[in-house]
């Protein structure tokens, strides 16, 4: 519950700041909202990604779920947050997204891999 309302939360602070700031004033502006939308999306995934797991052990809630929804939505929210500053930039194209998710993917395999 406490991810569901921090989610909606950000989503208000990101529609505040969207609609009162423009992204070209000042360079920290379209960074600031890029953090906020990062911040957005990676609340919400995080029961998502909770969602996924308890539906994968069929429907059965283990010990570490949560915390690997967690690292989960912390990396959704940081490439989210990377994907919005490069596009703000001007700088974001596909070898670079494609080089951030493929990294983010072996990083995510290397951590959830079993001991």
């Amino acid at each position: 519950m406490f991810f569901i309302v921090a989610a909606l939360a950000a989503w208000l602070m990101v529609a505040q700041f969207v609609t009162t700031t423009y992204p070209r004033e000042s360079p920290t502006t379209g960074l600031v909202g890029a953090g906020f939308i990062g911040l957005a999306c990676g609340l919400t995934s995080v029961p998502v990604f909770w969602l996924l797991a308890f539906a994968g052990h069929r429907r059965i809630a283990l010990l570490g779920d949560w915390g690997r929804a967690m690292r989960r939505g912390l990396w959704a929210a940081l490439v989210t947050a990377l994907f919005v500053a490069l596009r703000v930039q001007g700088v974001l194209n596909l070898p670079i997204a494609v080089f951030v998710i493929v990294l983010v993917l072996l990083a995510e395999i290397m951590l959830s891999m079993e001991r």
